[in-house]
């Protein structure tokens, strides 16, 4: 019975989604490695794999339904909006921004789990209400909720999971039936939103970023510094790479923080075009297991669980490579499964996790329905 249980355990496991998340992983360790002498970014990372995986196979084994219960995502948003209120009184400042939490042997940075809650608010707000989402009202209630974790994250400041966690709302929005003229209006907040957060709210570093964005080659040595080292280190790689291990624009530290904010540009440089086509290839495998799960959930939290997760990570990974090839301001965002950092490396295991365990509800169900079509109840 044991072996029963272990066995179909086993089977609920999308291998593919998961093997492709693995590699992704092992594409950055290799890059963050210098294999010249201790790297520990290597050495720490490859320990936040092991406990990440961990992790991912517990919560498959969850049952995860209880989330559908108002008063547990009600509490783990208002436990959310706490430690984040938590973090201007004893966060850490790492970089001029204090988000993070130091416990000693490791640091925490609470914005990467509670963008899962925000995906589980937002799944359990618009499941609820999905014939009538075309009322403006539940647009304006969600982007309130939203809106509240979004200023404390931004005030951090943390410019970069701000947008992460607007575009997960605007995201979910579009995919629950916003009518065009809704999409409209909330476009044309957006722009006011922006224009009074450029004139009252960003500060001068920020506003520099986007500047060099827009005129990159203006200030190679000041605030363009980054994004030109990037696109440097990018088109160095041609065709093939300069090898693994030899990415001068990384390995001689031209490329500042090559293993979070630039490792696209690092893997880029010292795999080449063949080897970013490899790792699209990976991602598109990721998003399209996730799309494939979600659509097939046993209800509308499920489904809107698995979109806002592929959502997520999907954002992650254009704006961090856009920025990379200059494309995008430089916003400070990991790349999925690729980047150091434990605390992004956990929350997407465990978001995956978790989509594992609803995967293995929604089978029960499908299997219970095809019986009862097959019996003519």
């Amino acid at each position: 019975m044991y072996l029963f249980h272990i066995k179909n355990f086993l089977k609920n496991i999308d291998w593919v989604l998961f093997i492709s998340a693995i590699l992704v992983t092992l594409a950055g360790l290799v890059t963050m490695n210098s294999f010249v002498d201790n790297s520990r970014f290597f050495e720490r990372q490859t320990t936040w794999l092991v406990v990440s995986i961990l992790v991912f196979f517990i919560a498959s084994f969850v049952d995860w339904g209880f989330l559908k219960n108002t008063r547990i995502i009600v509490t783990l948003f208002a436990l959310s909006v706490g430690l984040l209120s938590l973090l201007f009184i004893l966060g850490s400042v790492f970089k001029g921004a204090q988000s993070w939490f130091n416990l000693g042997a490791f640091s925490f940075q609470p914005a990467d789990p509670i963008k899962l809650v925000i995906i589980l608010l937002l799944s359990k707000y618009f499941s609820r209400r999905h014939i009538e989402i075309a009322n403006i009202r539940h647009i304006l209630v969600s982007g309130f909720y939203v809106f509240v974790v979004f200023v404390l994250v931004f005030l951090q400041p943390d410019f970069g999971s701000a947008i992460i966690i607007f575009f997960i709302w605007l995201g979910m929005v579009l995919v629950s039936g916003i009518s065009k003229k809704h999409l409209l209006a909330v476009f044309l907040i957006a722009v006011v939103v922006f224009g009074g957060l450029w004139f009252f709210a960003f500060k001068p570093y920020q506003k520099s970023r986007i500047i060099s964005f827009i005129h990159p080659l203006t200030d190679i040595r000041g605030t363009g510094y980054n994004a030109y080292q990037s696109t440097i280190a990018v088109g160095s790689g041609e065709l093939f790479g300069k090898g693994i291990g030899y990415g001068t624009q990384s390995k001689l530290q031209f490329l500042p923080e090559y293993q979070t904010d630039f490792i696209f540009a690092a893997f880029a440089e010292e795999w080449g075009f063949a080897g970013v086509v490899l790792l699209f290839i990976l991602y598109g495998t990721i998003f399209w297991r996730l799309l494939q799960i979600a659509f097939k959930g046993n209800g509308n939290f499920e489904i809107l669980f698995g979109v806002g997760l592929c959502i997520l990570l999907l954002v992650h990974t254009i704006i961090h490579v856009g920025m990379n090839i200059g494309l995008l301001p430089v916003t400070g965002n990991t790349l999925p499964f690729m980047s150091y950092g434990g605390s992004h490396l956990l929350t997407e295991f465990l978001g995956l996790g978790m989509l594992m365990g609803m995967r293995r509800g929604a089978r029960a169900v499908h299997k219970e329905i095809a019986s009862n079509e097959m019996v003519g109840i």
